[in-house]
């Protein structure tokens, strides 16, 4: 009787061995800036309601990407797509990147709060980025040099701006000035009276002037019903289908809680 006694005891302690680990299991997460908010809060969150420590690196989307794919993170953020030439490195890994929409966000273009420039169409602002135009007063503006100001080779904001605004196949000025995060645009930006520069509608605050683009204002409800044209949803990517912890994490955004962290931050809702 002792020895079933202490078989017993032997396979719960197993047991509790198995299970613990599992549900105290830390998040690591690594990417983009522009998702960065969004994860950050979500992980206070996480934490503060399960106990679970949740890291959150801002990198950039192209790191982002690699450290899903060396297994450096379990969540990569990303403000685009991943890459086909990212899709083929994973697999080549034996990862399996499974695309999560975390939100949706407008790439507000922004100037000095004292230009006087209030609205431009897509054409102006690609041939202000690709050097065709290089002073304000040929869009209607002041007589001043245009301080061209763009994200790192890395930024899924720089490679979304570059779709939906530059093209594809243009290249942007040389003359153009990088900053490497949303905040950092932002603040040059909002210190320098001929700069035009592009972040999340989520950066935007009273520092900076959003442009109406081809006459549409970046605001939540112009993004949700498509109308805005530089407006690109926001992923989160994991290793396969999450389970777990991660698979909690990542079903944030459908909560009620979820929903009112990402409109608080002022990105917009996709579910």
């Amino acid at each position: 009787m002792k020895l079933m006694k202490k078989l017993f005891l032997f396979a719960a302690l197993l047991s509790f061995a198995a299970a613990g680990p599992a549900q105290a299991k830390d998040i690591v997460m690594d990417g983009s800036t522009t998702v960065g908010p969004v994860a950050k809060s979500f992980a206070a969150y996480f934490t503060k309601t399960t106990g679970v420590q949740v890291t959150v690196s801002e990198s950039g989307s192209g790191n982002g990407a690699k450290s899903l794919i060396n297994g450096a993170c379990d969540i990569a953020n990303m403000s685009r797509a991943m890459k086909d030439k990212e899709v083929a490195a994973a697999k080549a890994k034996g990862v399996d990147p499974v695309q999560h929409v975390v939100a949706l966000d407008g790439i507000a273009v922004v100037v000095h709060p004292s230009n006087y420039v209030s609205s431009l169409k897509i054409e102006q602002i690609r041939d202000i980025y690709i050097g065709k135009v290089t002073n304000w007063s040929q869009v209607g503006g002041p007589n001043a040099k245009i301080v061209v100001i763009q994200r790192e080779s890395n930024s899924g904001t720089q490679d979304s701006f570059k779709s939906l605004v530059v093209g594809k196949g243009n290249a942007i000025t040389k003359g153009a000035e990088t900053q490497a995060s949303n905040g950092a645009v932002k603040s040059r930006v909002g210190s320098t009276p001929a700069a035009i520069g592009f972040i999340g509608l989520g950066f935007v605050d009273d520092s900076v002037k959003p442009l109406v683009v081809n006459g549409v204002k970046p605001a939540n409800e112009t993004v949700k019903d498509g109308s805005y044209p530089v407006a690109r949803p926001l992923f989160m990517y994991t290793n396969g289908q999450p389970t777990g912890n991660v698979k909690k994490f990542i079903e944030l955004p459908k909560t009620d809680d979820g929903k009112r962290m990402i409109s608080e931050l002022g990105f917009v809702n996709k579910y």
